[in-house]
């Protein structure tokens, strides 16, 4: 049997099943009563993992919570299709499909043989975590501007393999990889 939350006890970044559905808690605020005999309240910012919806809820500090049956399994990206997108199971070897409210905005670092973690529930897949950075291929870049480059901020627009458009520095040249944070999708550095 899976363990039981209070919702006293659930804080930030934890995951916890309310209505059957996997909760991700964004933030945790407790009410202690002023007067005796108050009840304790938990107001909870939550994400509902099936399907992105952001809401508040208030819950008796008492009430309790059961541990989602969540795990993470490493899989590597193959295609995208009209069905979805295809991803391989790297234990059981089973090919997992996800469309495209599960993937959100990863499709621009999705490239074939990317090894991402894929999110599932109750043996289903939901969704999928990134790595940190990705590797991308520079297709275009626009030509540089010759100017004050002391400070290094001097940057031009580059295309990747993706389709995604970044800035990067001057001296990113067309076929070099770069590294590409997937949380502000920003340059990281040469790959």
């Amino acid at each position: 049997m899976a363990a039981l939350i209070e919702a006293i006890n659930v804080k930030r970044k934890m995951v916890f099943e309310f209505e059957n559905t996997p909760f991700y808690c964004m933030d945790a605020e407790v009410s202690s009563p002023t007067a005796r005999g108050g009840q304790t309240l938990v107001r909870l910012k939550m994400r509902n993992l099936l399907t992105s919806a952001v809401f508040e809820k208030t819950f008796k500090a008492g009430e309790k919570f059961k541990e989602p049956d969540l795990v993470l399994v490493e899989a590597t990206y193959l295609y995208s299709d009209g069905s979805g997108h295809h991803f391989l199971d790297q234990e059981s070897f089973e090919t997992l499909t996800l469309n495209d409210a599960m993937i959100e905005n990863a499709r621009d670092f999705l490239i074939e043989g990317i090894l991402i973690q894929v999110h599932k529930y109750n043996g289903n897949p939901i969704g999928l975590q990134l790595p940190v950075f990705v590797d991308l291929d520079v297709k275009e870049t626009e030509p540089g501007v010759k100017g004050d480059t002391s400070s290094g901020s001097v940057t031009k627009v580059a295309k990747l393999e993706t389709g995604l458009e970044i800035r990067v520095p001057l001296f990113i040249k067309e076929g070099e990889k770069v590294k590409v944070s997937t949380e502000t999708r920003e340059f990281a550095g040469r790959a």
